[in-house]
């Protein structure tokens, strides 16, 4: 693994994000990539995406939200998605893209960050675990709600 690096999703990098593919049975845990992409144009004075690259190839894909007015404390400063591609899952793709996250939560005063997944096997549980997330609820849909403070 080369440095990986954060960069801005654009015209030429959305062909690569939408095209990441994942490992059998996580399909079931994740909506369409362009769900996450449509969050820039509702929120996007709020909204952070951004593609993760490993040299010149994309292999990753994470987007959050940064609302200090959001009626729900678990909504200002949360991780909405994080895709990374099969090939490149266990080389610390996703670790890197959340410490990212944590550092821009910090440069924008937030202590906390939560995400929000479905529970399951094969789901995204153990990862968020390893990262440090520790469940502290569940939405109404009976979500996990699952948050890490720094």
């Amino acid at each position: 693994m080369t440095e990986l690096r954060l960069v801005e999703l654009s015209a030429a990098t959305i062909v690569a994000v939408n095209n990441l593919s994942l490992k059998s049975g996580q399909e079931q845990f994740l909506a369409p990539v362009s769900y996450g992409i449509a969050a820039t144009v509702v929120n996007p004075q709020t909204a952070w995406q951004r593609v993760i690259v490993d040299g010149d190839e994309v292999v990753g894909f994470v987007s959050a939200n940064f609302d200090q007015d959001a009626p729900e404390e678990h909504f200002r400063s949360v991780l909405w998605r994080i895709n990374v591609d099969a090939d490149d899952q266990g080389r610390g793709v996703g670790r890197f893209a959340v410490e990212s996250l944590i550092a821009e939560a910090v440069k924008r005063s937030f202590h906390h960050l939560d995400v929000i997944y479905e529970a399951g096997d094969g789901g995204p549980e153990a990862f968020f675990r390893r990262v440090g997330f520790e469940p502290v609820g569940e939405t109404e849909y009976a979500e996990v709600i699952a948050e890490i403070r720094f």
